[in-house]
């Protein structure tokens, strides 16, 4: 910009003093350089634009610093986002973990650092975290970290959850733990789900919806427990926390309707309740799901509904991932004879380690496309499948 002043204003500013006689005037390059000093001081600096530094100094997509934006919109300089910037760097916090901490909450860039941000970061090494996992909370807490609160609810949950990462997967799943009613909502929940032989620890790793048991309305709670009950599935046993954390969160209708699809493949009121007791998680799958998958162990490998009905974690194993392919090679295998046609099937659709180990290390050398087409194409495999059913 200076330059080109440069090149337009001097051939014309030296026409002008050299018909400008008197001596009160100075030399033209003395009065030239005085002209673009003043011309280029009314040429105002770069606006700061919020959306452009969330881009280019956090991270965020274009979508994203524009929905952001929004909320930050009366900053007018980059000095206090840049403090909190260079405060989550000097507790090593990845540039990914800021651009979804920012985007998640982006008045977290408003924050005093001193007055905020650092006393936080005190209260939690009080509490006995260590930098690296304070580092780690803090994208997770978002909004919960700037509140004054924050030393009260780790030191809460803390011991409820039984461990810093427990914590942290509850977190995630549900941020709400952190801002519900202690004494009205969450130690009622607490209270009752250790008269149903339930833990937190526990209900964290069910599901990602788990951790809400902590924060629902307690009547709804002991609801969502009475029709556990209702199934068939009993308090204190192996299977009433998973069935607890699935039933909680799905309507009356939802579960009579695949109860009732089960009841249409054949299974007696009988197979459907051991069904329901043992494997519970069949009731979040999808009607399609169950459907094809007792279709497939039906038609296509001859099992008969009691054997489902006493096994049912075979309705739950994925049918082009797991079931297809493995069909597959168990059929290649037993057309080379090389093992016995009463194969065990529950045995087969075991875990994927166990699998190879036992169907397909050892016949690699006999059957060299074996592991090869078994390894690297699940999908491909499954497509045959598909074809020869």
């Amino acid at each position: 910009m200076i330059r080109q002043l440069r090149q337009r204003i001097f051939p014309l500013v030296l026409h002008s003093l050299s018909r400008a006689p008197g001596p009160h005037i100075s030399s033209p390059l003395v009065s030239l350089r005085s002209y673009l000093s003043t011309t280029a001081s009314t040429i105002s600096p770069k606006p700061f634009v919020v959306e452009d530094y969330l881009v280019a100094t956090c991270g965020l997509s274009r979508a994203q610093a524009l929905k952001a934006s929004k909320k930050i919109s009366h900053l007018k300089s980059p000095s206090k986002p840049d403090a909190v910037l260079a405060f989550l760097a000097g507790l090593g916090i990845p540039r990914a973990d800021v651009a979804r901490l920012v985007a998640g909450d982006p008045r977290f860039l408003c924050a005093r650092v001193e007055r905020t941000l650092a006393p936080r970061v005190a209260e939690l090494s009080d509490l006995g975290l260590s930098r690296s996992e304070i580092a780690r909370f803090i994208p997770v807490a978002i909004y919960s970290f700037r509140r004054c609160s924050l030393s009260r609810t780790v030191n809460f949950w803390l011991p409820v959850f039984g461990s810093f990462d427990k914590l942290l997967g509850g977190l995630r799943n549900n941020a709400g733990i952190f801002s519900v009613d202690f004494e009205n909502v969450a130690k009622p929940n607490l209270d009752f789900l250790q008269q149903c032989g339930v833990s937190a620890c526990e209900i964290a790793g069910a599901n990602v919806y788990s951790s809400r048991l902590l924060t629902m309305k307690p009547d709804c709670l002991r609801e969502a427990a009475k029709r556990v009950e209702e199934l068939g599935i009993k308090r204190n046993s192996p299977m009433f926390r998973y069935a607890l954390c699935l039933v909680a969160f799905m309507s009356k209708q939802d579960v009579a309707k695949k109860i009732g699809v089960l009841k249409t493949l054949g299974f007696s009121q009988h197979h459907v309740s051991k069904i329901v007791r043992k494997a519970p998680l069949v009731l979040g799958a999808s009607e399609d799901r169950i459907r094809r998958v007792v279709d497939f162990w039906m038609r296509d490998v001859g099992l008969e509904l009691q054997y489902i009905a006493q096994r049912p974690a075979l309705i739950m194993y994925s049918l082009e991932r797991r079931l297809l392919p493995r069909h597959r090679l168990l059929n290649v295998l037993r057309a080379k004879r090389l093992r016995n046609l009463e194969l065990n099937y529950y045995t087969a659709a075991m875990g994927e380690k166990t699998f190879v180990e036992k169907f397909v290390t050892p016949y690699k050398d006999i059957v060299p496309s074996l592991a090869e087409d078994y390894g690297s194409g699940h999908s491909s495999m499954s497509g045959l499948l598909v074809k020869e059913c």
